[in-house]
């Protein structure tokens, strides 16, 4: 099953290891693990004409900054995780 992430992207649920809200992006962890993510270029940014990134998403192979919330990511992955 895929979980979309906005615009054109979908990725396997089962790839998916974790959806975070992007407000935890003030922690300086998190803005160190985003900017190795962007400098090993696996950061894929998801957004459209008038949009803002509202999580962020790690898979096995990508993390990818996403419009949609975390908890819209949830109700859609029909998974029982907590954002």
């Amino acid at each position: 099953m895929f979980l979309h992430l906005g615009a054109d992207v979908m990725v396997l649920k089962s790839d998916v290891i974790a959806v975070l809200d992007l407000q935890t992006k003030m922690a300086n962890s998190t803005k160190d693990f985003l900017k190795m993510a962007r400098d090993e270029g696996l950061l894929e940014a998801i957004i459209e004409e008038g949009e803002k990134h509202r999580s962020f998403v790690i898979t096995s192979d990508k993390v990818y900054l996403s419009p949609i919330s975390c908890g819209t990511l949830k109700k859609r992955s029909g998974l029982d995780w907590q954002p």
